[in-house]
């Protein structure tokens, strides 16, 4: 099962236990396929570390994102904020709604 360097599974490998481990995805159709436009040396660090893991450009940007959202999760401020307009664009909805 692939770790990050938290020691954690990655969102991945936490999926993948119905695949029996040999796939890193689910259930591939349940996927959102999406253009990342990456900067070259970004996209050549990306290569590289995909080639050291022994896995695909697509699985390090998945696992990188996963850890941005843990990371946001975890931050008080920002779902604080987040709470905040939500409840602004709820107002603002219920009363073009009217």
């Amino acid at each position: 099962m692939p770790y990050r360097s938290s020691g954690t599974p990655s969102i991945c490998a936490r999926i993948a236990p119905a695949c029996g481990g040999v796939s890193r995805y689910y259930d591939v159709m349940t996927a959102k396929q999406t253009t990342v436009r990456l900067p070259e040396e970004l996209a050549a660090e990306a290569e590289a570390i995909a080639r050291v893991r022994g896995a695909s450009v697509n699985s390090v940007i998945v696992d990188a994102l996963a850890a941005e959202v843990e990371r946001v999760r975890a931050d008080k401020d920002f779902t604080e904020r987040a709470k905040k307009l939500l409840a602004r664009d709820k107002e603002l909805l219920e009363r073009l709604a009217r």
